[in-house]
């Protein structure tokens, strides 16, 4: 575990407070884990474009494809 002293401005500490509320968490850190965790998914798990997306559904229609298990 990492741990880190950060600023908040006032405005973001309310924010926090309140996710901390709404979603029933114990701590401010967890509020901002709980933050961050749902800012990065949306980061790290991107979707597909959707160009790509029609290309894999020709190509598993005309069955061009293997699987591996």
């Amino acid at each position: 575990m990492v741990q880190a002293i950060i600023d908040l401005e006032e405005y973001n500490d309310r924010v926090l407070k309140i996710v901390k509320g709404k979603v029933g968490l114990k701590n401010k850190s967890e509020a901002v884990n709980f933050v961050i965790g749902k800012f990065g998914e949306d980061l790290l798990e991107p979707e597909l474009r959707p160009e790509y997306v029609e290309k894999l559904q020709r190509l598993e229609k005309k069955g061009k494809f293997f699987r591996y298990k």
